[in-house]
């Protein structure tokens, strides 16, 4: 089993940023990938970046791409969301999710572990 824990959301204006970090603990040698989703309220849940454990390789969404970056530190067993230029519209919670299968995938469905979300709002 895989256990994730999000932690960094909060409170931001327009254009500031913020870092997120998602804890893994269990048997985290099982887990190929690590993705964040975000889930504005009354949408859906939508992908916005990915990354492989082992080589690094990274996937973002066409609306997060240039202003947020994926990162995982192996040996802290731990994946950072670098949130860069902030909008309005990026206001959602934010969830940490690990795939124990072939990684990069966009879809919540890809996704085998999640954690219980952090909350991200971005006042204009």
């Amino acid at each position: 089993q895989v256990q994730l824990v999000e932690s960094g959301g909060g409170l931001v204006q327009a254009g500031g940023s913020l870092r997120l970090s998602c804890a893994a603990s269990g048997r985290t040698f099982r887990s190929y990938a690590m993705a964040w989703f975000r889930q504005p309220t009354g949408k859906e849940r939508e992908f916005v970046a990915a990354i492989t454990w082992r080589s690094g390789s990274t996937h973002y969404a066409d609306s997060v791409k240039g202003r947020f970056t994926i990162s995982r530190d192996n040996a802290k067993n731990t994946v950072y969301l670098q949130m860069n230029s902030l909008k309005p519209e990026d206001t959602a919670v934010y969830y940490c999710a690990a795939d124990l299968n072939y990684g990069l995938g966009s879809r919540p469905t890809d996704y085998d572990y999640w954690g219980q979300g952090t909350q991200v709002t971005v006042s204009s």
